[in-house]
């Protein structure tokens, strides 16, 4: 499979402390066990916070689409990424 043909994936997880992560994947069971510790890897910030739980998703298609809807929901306010996860609509253009 060419880097062209894979399903990049922006994502949001809930950590036991009710914070929220948020990051880019090919893979998402692989990203969220490594978060939880079930494999190798993982953030640093959601080691210290686990479990967490994947609670929204979105397919982009290429990597460099994901890092920028990555960076547009890290700016989101907590209000409008729980719009987010709840209605899939943060209230605002991402």
């Amino acid at each position: 499979m060419t880097n062209l043909e894979t399903d990049w994936w922006v994502y949001l997880v809930r950590c036991s402390d009710q914070s929220l992560y948020t990051g880019v994947t090919t893979d998402l069971v692989r990203r969220v066990d490594e978060h939880n510790g079930r494999q190798p890897g993982g953030a640093r910030y959601t080691r210290a916070r686990r479990p967490v739980a994947l609670v929204w998703s979105e397919r982009c298609n290429s990597r460099s689409e994901a890092q920028r809807q990555e960076a547009a929901v890290r700016r989101l306010s907590r209000r409008q990424k729980d719009r987010l996860i709840d209605h899939g609509d943060p209230g605002v253009s991402v």
